[in-house]
């Protein structure tokens, strides 16, 4: 049987199929350029052991409406874990990558491994919202839409042009684990490496290196999630790998199993 899809990244998607719901929702079109899309997972474990769900994180801002307080997350260049217990929900705003630069005017390296009240960044009136969307609002989206429009900047074309680029080398990393090397992207898209790793300190808030290995972990993740079989030999010469021992040791150095031990359950 394959894996639920809740998407590249949730570590071990059968068990957490089984305790969380997550939905996707699309942002308002005047949104797009900025947002890739909402999610909304809730989870009721009342009477139940505390879960807790691990994620390989995705090269994403995210900005968050939880409990106690909405926050802003960068880049989690490690491994995030999330503890759900009791019954809730949350709600968040996945940023295309150069989206919160575009947005805020802030660098994303400066949000790199941290998270923040979302509050010193979009004003108080991300408290209210916070409460509305805990509280249950029918249409949290719509809440989420009306907000972020009303803070939309004065369009920047240069910034515009250098996120779009940088989106659009993110999304040939993560579509293609075939790419293994920051110089080849470069070659790719035309620009040279120290113009592709300024890019993404200021659009993603994580370097080149990193994103192309995380897209190579998602992949060796999903392929154990599977539920056939992984010819781990073969799999560490398909994502670029000296051998299988290297693709072992990035696994287990981020996940904290080897990809056998994974895979076993």
């Amino acid at each position: 049987m394959n894996a639920p899809d809740l998407g590249r990244g949730v570590l071990h998607p059968g068990r957490a199929a089984g305790v969380v719901h997550l939905a996707r929702l699309e942002p308002a079109p005047g949104l797009a350029r900025l947002v890739e899309y909402y999610w909304l997972v809730r989870w009721d474990r009342r009477g139940l052991p505390v879960h807790e769900q691990k994620v390989l994180s995705h090269p994403n801002v995210h900005l968050v409406f939880e409990a106690p307080r909405a926050a802003v997350y960068g880049v989690d260049r490690s491994l995030f874990v999330r503890r759900l217990e009791g019954a809730g929900h949350v709600l968040g705003v996945r940023f295309r990558p150069g989206g919160f630069r575009l947005l805020t005017g802030r660098p994303a390296a400066g949000l790199a491994d941290r998270s923040v009240p979302a509050a010193g960044i979009f004003g108080p009136g991300t408290d209210r919202l916070n409460e509305e969307v805990l509280s249950g609002a029918p249409e949290p989206a719509a809440l989420v839409d009306a907000f972020l429009l009303a803070r939309l900047p004065e369009p920047d074309p240069v910034a515009g042009r250098q996120a779009e680029l940088t989106a659009a080398m993110v999304e040939r990393i993560t579509a293609s684990p075939d790419l293994h090397r920051v110089d080849e992207l470069a070659g790719e898209f035309g620009v040279t490496v120290r113009r592709l790793q300024r890019l993404f300190a200021e659009y993603v808030g994580a370097a080149p290196k990193w994103v192309l290995r995380r897209a190579r972990l998602h992949e060796a993740a999903q392929r154990a999630d599977g539920g056939a079989d992984v010819d781990w030999a073969a799999l560490a010469a398909d994502l670029g790998y000296a051998d299988q021992a290297h693709l072992t040791r990035d696994f287990t150095a981020a996940v904290g199993l080897s990809p056998a031990r994974y895979a076993g359950g």
